[in-house]
């Protein structure tokens, strides 16, 4: 049975939340930066979503811990 965090998002999804560029999100996966895509088809990439939800809480602990 799969849940919420197992979802799959495509790069426009990931982009809504995560708002950068292309440009810079697909040089972020490169850099290690960004989680990996999970490859679907020749053509087709997609995010879990568990691990958009990963970055989205290690960049908020990242602004917590300098934001005074």
């Amino acid at each position: 049975m799969s849940t919420n965090n197992d979802a799959l998002l495509r790069l426009p999804e990931v982009l809504a939340i995560i708002p950068v560029s292309r440009t810079t999100w697909y040089q972020g996966v490169k850099d290690g930066l960004y989680p990996q895509q999970v490859k679907l088809g020749p053509r087709v990439s997609a995010w879990r979503r568990s691990d958009i939800d990963a970055l989205l809480a290690s960049l908020g602990a990242r602004g917590h811990k300098h934001g005074k």
